[in-house]
């Protein structure tokens, strides 16, 4: 099975005609509309998405097949996935969130600092949220370049020189 990558998700219904609230999670959101059709992880659903008009926080959209509010609203929380292959090669110092995540985490000296968790954006920038080894507790780390020097896909690992006070 080809790798799925998240690219928005369903949050909620807009309007009486079957429209949804789609957040898109690409770098230029519209283009969420050009990886239609979308699936869920699982490949158990596909859906056509037609951007309909951009709202706060996303967009409205129309998906084939749904024309009621409660056949929206049943969709409420769906992950919408694109094929990788369908998606667009990325720069050198940009990453899909997926292929970040379970990367280790290492400090400039070569210990190891966690492995990462997930990837949040709270407005500001990216923060890698990092799982500390034998512990429960995890710490936010800017995903930035003086905090994450660097990233090497190839190896499975992060070098990090994080600010004083994050570990």
């Amino acid at each position: 099975m080809t790798e799925q990558i998240c690219v928005g998700a369903i949050s909620g219904s807009y309007g009486v005609r079957g429209e949804v609230r789609l957040k898109s999670f690409c770098a230029m959101p519209e283009d969420i509309e050009d990886y239609s059709p979308l699936s869920t992880e699982d490949g158990s659903q596909t859906y056509t998405i037609t951007l309909v008009r951009a709202i706060k926080n996303g967009f409205t959209a129309r998906i084939g097949g749904i024309e009621t509010k409660e056949q929206a609203d049943a969709l409420k929380g769906v992950r919408l996935f694109a094929p990788r292959e369908r998606l667009p090669n990325l720069p050198d110092d940009e990453y899909y969130h997926t292929d970040l995540m379970g990367l280790e985490v290492y400090d400039t000296g070569g210990t190891l600092l966690g492995s990462v968790k997930s990837v949040q954006n709270h407005g500001a920038s990216d923060l890698l949220e990092i799982a500390i080894p034998a512990e429960s507790k995890t710490v936010l780390l800017p995903f930035t370049l003086a905090a994450v020097p660097t990233v090497d896909l190839a190896s499975g690992r992060i070098i990090a020189d994080p600010p004083d006070g994050v570990f």
